[in-house]
């Protein structure tokens, strides 16, 4: 299986293998055996939006990593995201890199029923599904504001976070 970043931003790469990221120096290791999001913590939606799946991840199998963490960023870096805007969600699922609505379609994909009847959105051009998931990326911190630092978890929760 590979990833196809083409719709993600002009500098990412464009086919990606998965579980790539384990060979490459700068990826920190890490947990992968369940799926990992990595968000803006600095983001009140994209942190509200971890939350969302923390809170209704029933099986507790994903992670959780802030792309300002040394992990987040060398992620980012290794799929070639540009690290000042972190302007997506990026999931990883068996070693398959998601970004964009894709991301947000996988991560309801885990969450299984009712969640999953998101899946549903798949049908819609993932160009068009992108055009309205950049809008909302670009003007997050205007609609939904700027967090004066970065999401940290509740200590029952710290271990499914990832730094």
């Amino acid at each position: 299986m590979i990833t196809v970043w083409s719709e993600m931003s002009p500098g990412a790469r464009s086919i990606v293998a998965p579980y790539s990221y384990r060979d490459d120096p700068a990826v920190p290791e890490f947990p992968d055996s369940g799926p990992v999001l990595v968000f803006d913590g600095d983001c009140v939606m994209c942190s509200h939006s971890a939350m969302f799946v923390l809170k209704r991840d029933r099986r507790a199998v994903c992670r959780f990593a802030a792309a300002q963490s040394a992990l987040g960023t060398a992620l980012f870096r290794h799929f070639g995201l540009d690290v000042d805007t972190y302007e997506t969600f990026l999931v990883l699922h068996r070693g398959v890199a998601y970004g964009k609505s894709d991301a947000v379609l996988e991560i309801l994909s885990i969450l299984g029923a009712p969640w999953s009847i998101g899946r549903v959105f798949r049908v819609v051009p993932r160009r068009i599904r992108n055009m309205l998931y950049d809008y909302v990326a670009r003007n997050r911190f205007r609609f939904f504001g700027r967090r004066d630092v970065c999401y940290a978890p509740s200590p029952e929760d710290a271990d499914r976070f990832l730094s």
